[in-house]
């Protein structure tokens, strides 16, 4: 009976074999559903591909087998792209399929991207041609060409708050009619003539601003003797006033964070107490794209110090990062020509070994160096990286970074170190978050014509800019 049984299956699998065979043809394009071709691909290559069943449903490839190539990564390659689908390649053996990422590519792909786009400006004088050609083209991406009228509104600033060494206000500063971008401005708590000041933006990590590494950051700053300004990215933190959180995923939300930079670099070079000589920018991951962005794009920016962000293979994952068309400007740019374009002012990069940044020593910085090189300056832009860290603001990417402030923009280092020379920051005061806010535990205080809505956003950016 087994045998009978067992010849029965054998022969069932020889008439779905013959089947499929003969479903196997030009007739049919050679088509496979997805899931079978890559289960083939597993077989036949001895690795694994991890996915869900969603991302496999109902998904087919055309001359499947066909497809196939004796090495690995072309087939899957080839399998997947008609299908806009990829894969990342988490280890050796062991893949993971995505979506296609327009944002990220491959880390040699990124270096061919500079290896091209340095044919482009051999010497000094072709790279200023091309970075003037590039600055305009950034604004006219984010469709601030030309910008937006300022509204006359004054900031509303709350009290000040004492602490250790420096003092701390909150900020809403309205950026379109109704529209408010939000922050805190930290400053030393005795002022003496003109001081630096840092903005200080900051990612995707929770909590944002309100995290105690971003407060002890820009208390730390301050109470060396500059000022620190951390501001929200759209549609996250105050900003839910206003908006959902998915609007932050829109491509809107990086012309709006441009429009948020600009506007208070506007107000805080109209202070009094402020050096326009020394203005510098930090923020890290999506903070740092912006930090790019931002000195590229303004000229009174003379410092920038991107965090855990900068690659040549890494756009930005979100589309207030990428959303608008930046990187498309004159035939194509990436994030690492965008930081160029600040030389020769001093930078800083920081890179870790646990994120796309990994690639920073040796693709990277050689591009960065070539470029500070025209202007006879290749040690004015430098990189710490961390091979054992990975994607954070921690004490070390702190560190390096009030390091350079204390060598670039001459800040008193000795008043935030210990005894033994270390850098101190227990004496920085870690504030609960609703003491952070500008309009109230519940929004009670937002003013009465703000925006409630990303329609309502779009008629009035839409209504600014065709005046």
């Amino acid at each position: 009976m087994k045998r009978t049984a067992l010849f029965l299956g054998v022969g069932l699998l020889l008439f779905l074999s013959s089947a499929v065979a003969q479903n196997q043809n030009s007739d049919s394009l050679y088509r496979k559903p997805l899931k079978d071709v890559l289960a083939e691909i597993e077989s036949r290559f001895k690795v694994k591909v991890k996915y869900n069943d969603n991302q496999v449903k109902d998904r087919w490839v055309n001359y499947a087998l066909w497809r196939f190539r004796p090495d690995v990564d072309e087939t899957l390659m080839n399998v997947l792209a008609p299908l806009d689908m990829k894969v990342n390649k988490e280890a050796v053996g062991i893949y993971k399929l995505k979506e296609y990422e327009y944002h990220r590519w491959q880390a040699e792909e990124g270096r061919e991207m500079l290896d091209y786009l340095a044919t482009l400006s051999p010497d000094k004088m072709t790279w200023e041609q091309r970075k003037a050609l590039i600055k305009p083209l950034l604004y006219e991406a984010q469709q601030l060409s030309p910008m937006p009228a300022k509204p006359s509104s004054k900031p509303i600033i709350t009290p000040k708050r004492v602490m250790d060494g420096y003092t701390v206000e909150n900020i809403a500063i309205e950026i379109l009619p109704g529209l408010y971008v939000n922050g805190s401005i930290y400053k030393p708590l005795k002022i003496k003539g003109q001081i630096p000041v840092v903005l200080s933006p900051d990612g995707h990590w929770a909590q944002q601003r309100y995290r105690a590494d971003c407060q002890v950051r820009c208390a730390m700053i301050a109470r060396m003797g500059a000022m620190a300004i951390s501001y929200d990215l759209f549609a996250w933190g105050e900003s839910l006033l206003q908006f959902k959180a998915e609007d932050h995923r829109r491509s809107l939300a990086q012309t709006i964070q441009t429009l948020g930079g600009i506007r208070i670099l506007d107000y805080v070079l109209s202070l009094k107490e402020t050096d326009k000589g020394r203005v510098g920018i930090s923020g890290g991951s999506g903070g740092g794209s912006h930090t790019v962005l931002m000195a590229a794009m303004d000229n009174r920016i003379k410092l920038s110090v991107p965090v855990v962000s900068l690659s040549s293979s890494f756009y930005g994952g979100c589309p207030c990062e990428s959303g608008m068309p930046v990187h498309l400007c004159a035939g194509g740019t990436n994030n690492v020509e965008l930081a160029a374009m600040t030389a020769p002012n001093p930078q800083l990069v920081v890179s870790d070994g646990k994120d796309w940044t990994v690639t920073v020593p040796d693709y990277d910085m050689p591009f960065l160096k070539r470029i500070y090189g025209f202007y006879g300056l290749p040690n004015l832009v430098q990189n710490v990286h961390l091979p054992e860290e990975g994607h954070d603001f921690g004490s070390s990417k702190r560190k390096a970074l009030y390091d350079f402030l204390i060598e670039q923009f001459k800040l008193n280092g000795s008043v935030v170190r210990d005894k033994s020379g270390k850098y101190d920051e227990s004496r920085c005061t870690i504030e609960k978050e609703p003491a952070m806010y500008v309009f109230g535990v519940k929004g009670e205080r937002l003013p009465a014509n703000a925006i409630k809505g990303f329609e309502q956003l779009e008629k009035v950016f839409k209504a600014s800019i065709s005046k």
